[in-house]
């Protein structure tokens, strides 16, 4: 079973790897009712109590997939979806259709999606924008608690203007050994872990077993190369794991997700900088990121 910790001040003890949700509603393979429910009895069996979807996952896809499971397991799971609209009327009718895909009255946790560029950040955060409509379905008891996610180079900085502005529950950003080794990302990343650890707000992290930019033609569901091999992705889990401020979200791709929750029942201890280094150039790695933009395929 996979240790859990507070997710944040939310009060629920969360399992430290998170079930990214993505991996039901990829672009590339569909994925079916019967291989969602297969994924479910994955998560059950390793004890995986949180879920992290969002609206624009598969055109609302994954959604879709979870909302069979609602109906027996919701008590089981801590429950997370996104919008990704910037307007409260826009993100109040996104809300609505992930109630309807999730067939479910209320969620745990609706969160700003990927809000880094900085005009859509004041589209979302100004008067009219999306934060409005999120406060409202909380106030409404249909979401318990507001978060903010975040993709690229800018994440970390981003959220930690998204503190100063509002008092969020949760943030999301990417975070890796390779990516940590860029020196203003990981100034940035320190900075925004040390004020939600002053804060009690959950950190949520993304993308740790990314190894690279897709060579060639994409072959799996993550848009960037996964690390494949069991005893590599339990080094790279181990590594993200061994920060006890932060929690991981799950690949986007249900096959490789065993291997991920393997590593993360029975976590290795923190390899050392100079092995994660000799590691990462034996495999060729590279920044999924070019400066503020992912390097998408």
């Amino acid at each position: 079973m996979i240790p859990t910790m507070p997710f944040g001040r939310t009060g629920h003890l969360s399992t430290r790897t998170l079930f990214g949700a993505a991996a039901l509603g990829s672009t590339i393979g569909t994925v079916s009712q019967e291989d969602a429910d297969r994924t479910l009895e994955v998560l059950l069996r390793h004890g995986v109590n949180h879920i992290d979807v969002a609206a624009s996952y598969g055109d609302g896809e994954a959604e879709r997939r979870i909302g069979p499971w609602m109906r027996e397991h919701r008590d089981s799971f801590f429950l997370a979806t996104k919008t990704g609209k910037r307007t409260s009327e826009e993100a109040k009718e996104d809300f609505a259709g992930s109630l309807e895909r999730l067939q479910v009255e209320a969620v745990d946790l609706i969160q700003l999606h990927n809000l880094t560029d900085p005009e859509e950040w004041e589209i979302a955060m100004g008067d009219g924008g999306a934060l409005e409509a999120l406060v409202e379905l909380r106030r409404e008891g249909r979401a318990r608690f507001i978060g903010v996610t975040g993709h690229g180079f800018t994440a970390p900085r981003m959220h930690l203007r998204s503190l100063e502005r509002f008092d969020f529950d949760s943030v999301l950003c990417p975070y890796n050994f390779v990516l940590m080794q860029d020196p203003d990302y990981a100034r940035d990343f320190e900075a925004l872990v040390q004020e939600c650890r002053r804060r009690s707000v959950a950190v949520q992290t993304i993308k740790s077993i990314a190894l690279r930019p897709w060579p060639g033609d994409r072959k799996m569901r993550p848009w960037y190369e996964p690390l494949e091999d069991r005893a590599d992705i339990a080094a790279a889990v181990g590594w993200a794991l061994g920060n006890p401020d932060v929690f991981i979200n799950t690949v986007s791709d249900i096959d490789l997700l065993p291997r991920m929750l393997e590593a993360a029942a029975s976590p290795l201890p923190r390899p050392a900088d100079v092995e994660m280094r000799a590691f990462y150039a034996e495999r060729g790695a590279r920044p999924i990121f070019d400066g503020r933009q992912p390097i998408m395929p």
